[in-house]
Protein backbone atom coordinates (compact mmCIF):
# COMPACT_ATOMS: atom_id res chain seq x y z
CA UNK A 1 0.00 0.00 0.00
CA UNK A 2 0.95 3.53 -0.73
CA UNK A 3 2.34 6.10 2.23
CA UNK A 4 -0.26 7.83 3.44
CA UNK A 5 -0.19 11.59 2.21
CA UNK A 6 -0.63 12.99 5.42
CA UNK A 7 2.81 12.28 7.62
CA UNK A 8 0.91 13.69 10.58
CA UNK A 9 -1.97 11.71 10.75
CA UNK A 10 0.05 8.69 10.00
CA UNK A 11 2.36 9.45 13.32
CA UNK A 12 -0.37 11.24 15.32
CA UNK A 13 -2.25 7.45 14.78
CA UNK A 14 0.69 5.15 15.31
CA UNK A 15 1.79 7.42 18.58
CA UNK A 16 -2.06 7.26 19.80
CA UNK A 17 -3.74 4.45 21.87
CA UNK A 18 -4.18 2.44 18.40
CA UNK A 19 -0.24 2.38 17.32
CA UNK A 20 0.37 -0.95 19.11
CA UNK A 21 -2.83 -2.31 16.93
CA UNK A 22 -0.85 -0.58 14.00
CA UNK A 23 2.45 -1.79 15.14
CA UNK A 24 1.17 -5.73 15.12
CA UNK A 25 -0.96 -5.56 11.81
CA UNK A 26 2.61 -3.88 10.12
CA UNK A 27 4.82 -6.60 11.82
CA UNK A 28 2.76 -9.24 10.78
CA UNK A 29 2.51 -8.09 6.70
CA UNK A 30 -0.83 -6.43 7.44
CA UNK A 31 -1.21 -3.30 5.40
CA UNK A 32 -2.57 -0.56 7.55
CA UNK A 33 -5.67 0.89 5.82
CA UNK A 34 -4.94 4.75 5.46
CA UNK A 35 -8.72 5.51 7.10
CA UNK A 36 -7.65 3.73 9.82
CA UNK A 37 -4.81 6.61 10.67
CA UNK A 38 -7.65 9.34 10.23
CA UNK A 39 -10.14 7.33 12.73
CA UNK A 40 -7.14 7.17 14.95
CA UNK A 41 -6.11 11.32 14.22
CA UNK A 42 -9.30 12.71 15.06
CA UNK A 43 -11.72 10.33 16.92
CA UNK A 44 -14.41 12.13 17.55
CA UNK A 45 -15.14 13.60 13.93
CA UNK A 46 -14.71 10.57 13.03
CA UNK A 47 -17.36 8.52 15.22
CA UNK A 48 -20.67 9.29 13.17
CA UNK A 49 -18.71 7.62 10.33
CA UNK A 50 -17.58 4.73 12.28
CA UNK A 51 -21.19 3.86 13.77
CA UNK A 52 -22.89 4.61 10.37
CA UNK A 53 -20.51 1.82 8.42
CA UNK A 54 -21.17 -0.43 11.60
CA UNK A 55 -25.01 -0.53 11.17
CA UNK A 56 -24.71 -0.53 7.20
CA UNK A 57 -22.32 -3.97 7.34
CA UNK A 58 -23.74 -5.26 10.48
CA UNK A 59 -27.39 -3.77 11.35
CA UNK A 60 -30.45 -5.65 10.06
CA UNK A 61 -30.67 -6.31 5.99
CA UNK A 62 -32.31 -8.75 3.78
CA UNK A 63 -28.38 -9.40 2.43
CA UNK A 64 -26.17 -11.23 5.09
CA UNK A 65 -23.31 -9.36 6.09
CA UNK A 66 -21.17 -11.64 4.21
CA UNK A 67 -22.95 -10.36 1.30
CA UNK A 68 -22.70 -7.05 2.07
CA UNK A 69 -18.91 -7.60 2.57
CA UNK A 70 -18.79 -9.36 -0.75
CA UNK A 71 -20.56 -6.22 -2.29
CA UNK A 72 -18.30 -4.07 -0.74
CA UNK A 73 -15.10 -5.30 -1.78
CA UNK A 74 -16.07 -5.60 -5.45
CA UNK A 75 -17.02 -2.17 -5.50
CA UNK A 76 -13.59 -1.11 -4.12
CA UNK A 77 -11.57 -3.26 -6.82
CA UNK A 78 -13.77 -1.45 -9.35
CA UNK A 79 -12.97 1.68 -7.84
CA UNK A 80 -9.01 0.28 -7.91
CA UNK A 81 -9.40 0.62 -3.49
CA UNK A 82 -7.51 -1.84 -1.56
CA UNK A 83 -10.10 -3.47 0.86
Amino acid sequence: MDPIFLKDVEAAGKAGPAGAQFAAMEQAGIPVPQILYLFAFKPRMTDHLSRLTQELMRGPSPLSPGQRELIAAFTSSRNQCPF
